[in-house]
């Protein structure tokens, strides 16, 4: 899907677009086109929605050593956190090296029940470190070559451009297949139910790029990985996770889904609109391999301590090599920061950030490890994807915390952003209210055509409101939905082309009544 911010160190959707385009704009291979103006139009469009909505960044000026951060800190600061913005409920993990430093549950669900660290939350496209990892052991055990061409194992996997027969293992967990949502747009399309059903959909899709040339994230990339594991196995997606993941680190709480339909059974997450977290159910749609793990804190403390320690959970068992989770580490070529289902990154003057958002648009979540250091870091947050993610503010600010930085009192950027939309409808209404006032005054004006020309541009928040949805696709690399899907990120971004829109309508259709008017009383 969509984002429209970008917090200090995370790489929201938003960021995931201009790291295609910052791939793009590095050395093409020999005989690639060079970027479009449509795509450096769309970089620049991106930046300056970031400038205008001013998100603080948070950069630590230099590097500080990593300390012992005890639980009544961290409870301290996720408290403080929730008491300041309104957050409902997080989950946060914090673990170092093969110890946990705190797991726990904060505020409450939609239902009013208390959160804790075992209450079940979606975690989104955290799943596709845990979809990458099983494919990964699937190559330990020779069963899958990493550089095969997909339809090796699925002959099912078939796109209607020709390149795609050229697309590997590989290039599906590194996201440089070249599919993409500017090419085939996932979430406007119908929604399968299966995942053999998510690799048959993709038979009308079409290459952004050539396999294994530019990055691009993609949800379908997972999908046709989870199937994979699925025909390579002989079990179901489900069953391969729970057996082989799951069951040998303990993570007895953690399932999978492959669509929302199946988050019935959880409580309904939040949006947020004007500081405010308002209970939505989830969308419908397709989460099958890409991002449908329903887990707990205590679960991905499990997790993290696996990734720290090569492979090896807290129990003892070996679920991988240290060489396979090394490599699921390691970014790839072409793959800007990516690598399998996990970011590489390093902001200057701060610690190796290896991670990865999960975006639901009613959940978030939010995992990093610090390999310099062994602290690893899970938060989970019942709102949804935004402005930015209540879980990124959260987990940079851990970051902050382990690293010896103060991680101040900040507030998500959308909250920022809300309040500047606010006092802009309160303007656009007025200035309706007055044109509308206004409108026998102008009537009584000697009539000139190009006067009524003058009211053409009263109609353009009409126009934008009817083509949001392509623009936020366009500015964001084709990762877009419908009308509903942008009112669940930025409703107020929404509610205010609505009021410019009425407002753009009403003078015009004053103004006309009063001439209507005046011209039956002339003829009377």
């Amino acid at each position: 899907m969509l984002s429209f911010g970008q917090c200090g160190r995370t790489p929201s959707l938003h960021t995931v677009a201009v790291m295609e385009r910052q791939t793009r704009a590095r050395r093409l291979p020999t005989g690639a086109r060079k970027p479009s103006t449509r795509r450096r139009l769309g970089a620049g469009l991106a930046a300056l929605v970031m400038l205008l909505l001013a998100v603080p960044l948070t950069t630590p000026a230099t590097a500080a050593p990593a300390r012992t951060v005890d639980g009544a800190t961290i409870d301290r600061f996720v408290r403080a956190y929730l008491h300041r913005t309104g957050l409902p409920g997080a989950e946060v993990a914090v673990t170092r090296g093969d110890r946990v430093v705190r797991v726990a549950g904060y505020g409450h669900d939609s239902a009013g029940r208390s959160v804790t660290a075992r209450t079940p939350m979606p975690v989104a496209s955290l799943s596709k470190s845990f979809t990458a990892l099983a494919v990964l052991q699937l190559v330990e055990q020779g069963r899958v070559d990493l550089d095969a061409p997909v339809h090796r194992y699925l002959p099912e996997f078939r796109l209607a451009d020709p390149r795609g027969a050229r697309i590997t293992v590989r290039q599906l967990l590194d996201q440089t297949s070249g599919m993409s949502d500017a090419e085939f747009p996932d979430l406007r399309l119908a929604q399968p139910s299966t995942l053999p059903g998510a690799v048959r959909r993709l038979r009308s899709a079409r290459l952004d790029s050539a396999p294994g040339a530019r990055f691009h994230y993609h949800n379908p990339n997972y999908q046709v990985a989870g199937r994979l594991i699925e025909v390579v196995s002989g079990e179901s997606y489900s069953t391969y996770l729970r057996r082989h993941v799951f069951a040998p680190l303990g993570m007895t709480a953690s399932r999978t889904m492959l669509s929302t339909r199946e988050m019935t059974g959880l409580p309904e997450g939040h949006i947020r609109a004007y500081g405010l977290a308002i209970s939505e159910p989830e969308p419908i749609w397709f989460t099958g391999g890409s991002h449908g793990i329903v887990t707990t804190a205590t679960d991905l403390s499990r997790w993290l301590i696996t990734q720290h320690a090569g492979g090896v959970g807290p129990s003892g068992r070996r679920i991988a090599s240290a060489a396979t989770i090394r490599l699921s580490h390691t970014p790839q070529p072409h793959a800007s920061s990516y690598a399998f289902g996990w970011r590489r990154q390093h902001v200057p003057g701060g610690p190796v950030e290896i991670r990865h958002n999960g975006e639901l648009f009613t959940y978030t979540a939010e995992q990093i490890l610090l390999p310099e250091s062994g602290y690893g870091i899970a938060v989970l947050t019942n709102t949804g994807l935004s402005v930015e993610n209540d879980s990124a503010v959260l987990a940079d600010g851990l970051v902050d915390l382990v690293t010896g930085h103060d991680p101040g009192a900040r507030r998500p950027g959308g909250s920022y952003a809300d309040w500047v939309l606010a006092g802009l409808t309160v303007v656009v209404l007025a200035l309706g209210v007055l044109g509308v006032w206004r409108a026998r005054r102008w009537t009584a004006r000697p009539r000139r055509w190009w006067r009524w020309a003058l009211l053409l541009p009263y109609l353009a928040p009409v126009v934008l409101l009817a083509g949001l949805p392509s623009i936020v696709g366009f500015v964001f690399g084709g990762r877009a939905g419908g009308f509903v899907h942008i009112a669940y990120v930025w409703l107020a971004l929404v509610l205010f082309f609505v009021a410019a829109s009425l407002a753009g309508l009403a003078v015009p259709i004053a103004r006309a009544a009063w001439v209507l008017r005046r011209r039956r009383a002339s003829a009377q």
